[in-house]
């Protein structure tokens, strides 16, 4: 019963280290996914908030303005900040909703659609490329892994 007893407690400790480890991993390999990332969208004359608005609009089409930033995790001033700047170089435009006033949606112009037509199928090489050390049966399965383990994070 003793020996029972000290396996599990080597098993837990094992375990544990493993936590551990596995989160090293994931955070220095999220830096490095982030850092290419943002080097190509950089590359594009973009920041990576910039890219994520216009990334949303092109693949989503148009949102309200306060969606967009709970989409993207990005607080109210800062979305407004970041819709200005784009709304200046003429790649969105606010738009009314005509249901609601009080509601101000946000779409591409036409030189933001044509920019995304351009750099988007490129991001998303770029994106293969860096996702290439692994197959696509690894990719399935670490997808769901992943999301297996953010809605038990998120369940807690």
């Amino acid at each position: 019963m003793e020996r029972m007893i000290i396996v599990s407690i080597k098993n837990d400790e094992k375990d544990t280290q493993l936590s551990l480890k596995l989160f090293v991993v994931l955070t220095r390999t999220l830096e490095s996914i982030q850092k290419q990332v943002i080097k190509d969208i950089k590359s594009r004359g973009l920041n990576k908030t910039e890219f994520g608005v216009l990334e949303l609009l092109y693949n989503k089409g148009d949102h309200p303005i306060q969606k967009i930033g709970q989409r993207l995790l990005l607080a109210s001033s800062s979305i407004t900040y970041v819709v200005d700047k784009l709304e200046a170089k003429k790649l969105l435009e606010r738009k009314s909703c005509p249901n609601d006033r009080r509601i101000t949606h946000a779409g591409l112009t036409k030189n933001g659609i044509a920019l995304m037509d351009e750099i988007f199928p490129k991001h998303k090489l770029v994106l293969h490329e860096i996702f290439g050390g692994l197959n696509p049966d690894e990719k399935e399965s670490m997808i769901l892994q992943l999301k297996k383990l953010g809605y038990h994070a998120e369940s807690m």
